[in-house]
């Protein structure tokens, strides 16, 4: 199969305010129909050494209606070029044939699947930027880039009056629901998620995100537009990168509020964090599940648990998060690997496939692109992808606003305590929507 060829110009530019440069890019960005400004918020990582992707300018899409992964598997093998795009929830319906018509357009108007081949590339690092174009000049691009006027955004005529899909006492009668499931031995957990609505709400998507990512800075934040549809994303979960052969997994289980206030306590937080019996029996059964994941199309002997229960600070929460890695053969490709690991497992539960019925029965309406993923993939096949949560999801032709927010439900979950664990996850959006 003949792949095509593309030559990109490539030139690095030193700078000179990174903070300065890193706001007018993502204005800059903004501009173009198509943008994905993907943002680490500096955030020291041993898999992370550019500070912001971004991919603009669309010129070649993918969004296949039918045959899903196969068309994914032949764009890919005939396209090599840096791909920005993303991959919605109700992907699970393709991978595991249970497709159904109301799933094709999901609540948040954005596709199943959509990739993007951008005409301008753009790598933010701390003390250089590099552009890569195909038709074109580095120069001016850098030079725009450097000369954007960036203006003040204020949030006085604030338009957003959020409602609850579901009432507090239908959340908590779910619980009680699942829980019996449990019992039963239909699951040993599950996610389980609620939504929160506005219609006729008017917002500038950019000052709001801007805002999110103030109050909740975390390493897979993102600014994702596809022509009047936004994701305004401050995800701290990584879903899944490749570097070489190696494959990279970090779930999220376990949340614990932070006390920012006393760093006494702050730390004693953490320590209970750590040695909770719940979350640590909810990350262990989620990192099986993604060992068995990857020991679909990793090589024998290579899965292997490179941290466990490890606990990373952030604005609001602690957080425990383990990190599996393997070790994939040439000939495994991306439509392979999501057929193997799509959805993760921090956003199903155990065992996938029952736990996902069970959030089809008892979730009301859609995902959508919330716990699917956003990122990207490079010429050279290399990929990283998040987990879309604590995030706002915008149409701006029909003025919909949206954010979902869940937890991990097992036997010994109180149904309070999980109602309050959603609203805890939700604090930085529900601050910047002013719903208090």
């Amino acid at each position: 199969m003949e792949r095509e060829t593309v030559k990109r110009n490539v030139q690095s530019f030193p700078i000179a305010n990174f903070t300065k440069i890193k706001e007018q890019l993502l204005y800059w960005a903004n501009q173009f129909d198509s943008c994905s400004f993907l943002d680490n918020n500096y955030y020291p990582s041993a898999q992370s050494e550019v500070e912001c992707r971004v991919g603009v300018s669309a010129f070649k899409f993918f969004s296949p209606t039918d045959h899903h992964q196969q068309q994914l598997k032949k764009f890919l093998e005939t396209t090599n070029d840096w791909l920005f795009g993303h991959i919605s929830y109700e992907y699970k319906d393709v991978l595991y044939h249970t497709m159904d018509a109301k799933i094709l357009v999901p609540n948040t108007s954005f596709e199943i699947i959509r990739f993007f081949q951008p005409e301008i590339v753009v790598l933010l690092y701390l003390e250089k930027i590099e552009i890569q174009t195909i038709h074109s000049d580095t120069t001016l691009v850098f030079n725009e880039i450097n000369n954007y006027f960036v203006p003040h955004n204020s949030f006085d005529e604030l338009n957003v009056s959020i409602v609850p899909k579901i009432s507090r006492e239908e959340y908590l009668n779910s619980i009680r629901q699942i829980q019996k499931h449990i019992v039963r031995g239909d699951c040993y957990e599950i996610n389980f998620c609620q939504e929160f609505v506005s219609t006729q709400s008017i917002i500038n998507p950019l000052a709001f995100f801007q805002r999110l990512n103030q109050l909740s800075p975390n390493p897979f934040a993102c600014y994702y537009k596809i022509d009047n549809n936004y994701l305004l994303c401050a995800s701290p979960e990584r879903y899944l990168k490749k570097e070489g052969n190696q494959l990279i997994s970090q779930p999220i289980k376990g949340t614990f509020k932070r006390n920012i206030s006393n760093l006494d306590v702050d730390e004693t937080l953490k320590k209970q964090l750590l040695e909770s019996e719940k979350e640590r029996a909810e990350n262990v059964m989620i990192v099986d599940l993604v060992r068995n994941d990857l020991s679909k199309i990793c090589k024998e002997s290579t899965v292997e648990v490179s941290e466990l229960f490890g606990i990373y600070s952030f604005p609001n929460v602690h957080q425990m998060i383990s990190t599996i890695v393997g070790i994939i053969d040439d000939n495994i490709d991306f439509s392979k690997i999501l057929e193997a690991t799509f959805p993760m497992g921090s956003m199903t539960g155990a065992p996938k496939k029952r736990v996902m019925e069970l959030i089809d029965q008892f979730e009301v309406g859609t995902r959508g692109l919330y716990s699917g993923t956003v990122g990207y993939i490079s010429p050279e096949k290399d990929f990283d992808f998040n987990v879309v949560i604590r995030s706002i999801l915008y149409n701006e032709t029909n003025k919909e606003l949206s954010y979902q927010v869940g937890s991990g439900i097992t036997h010994y979950s109180n149904p309070e305590s999980e109602y309050e664990e959603c609203l805890l996850k939700a604090a930085s959006i529900r601050e910047v929507l002013k719903n208090k």
